[in-house]
């Protein structure tokens, strides 16, 4: 990215701002009863905030998701990986 508000953002986070994009599409098509898609998406989000999930949180992070089938609230994920 040129856009120095990227370049910001991409230096402080250590995320490159195409990964950012690409999760928030994925999350913006995403159908949050699709037990794939959610873990998909959950094991992104891991991996780009740089926290390893155990697959007992994984699990508990997807249901909770899949429960509510409509939409994504990335700040209870957040606050459940700690």
């Amino acid at each position: 990215m040129t856009n120095p508000f990227f370049r910001q953002i991409e230096n402080k986070t250590g995320v490159e701002m195409e990964e950012i994009f690409a999760l928030a599409n994925a999350i913006q098509h995403a159908d949050f009863t699709n037990e794939k898609q959610v873990r998909k998406i959950v094991r992104k989000v891991g991996k780009l905030a740089n926290k390893q999930i155990s697959k007992d949180l994984e699990d508990q992070i997807v249901n909770s998701i899949i429960k509510d089938g409509s939409s994504l609230d990335l700040s209870k994920i957040q606050k459940m990986m700690g």
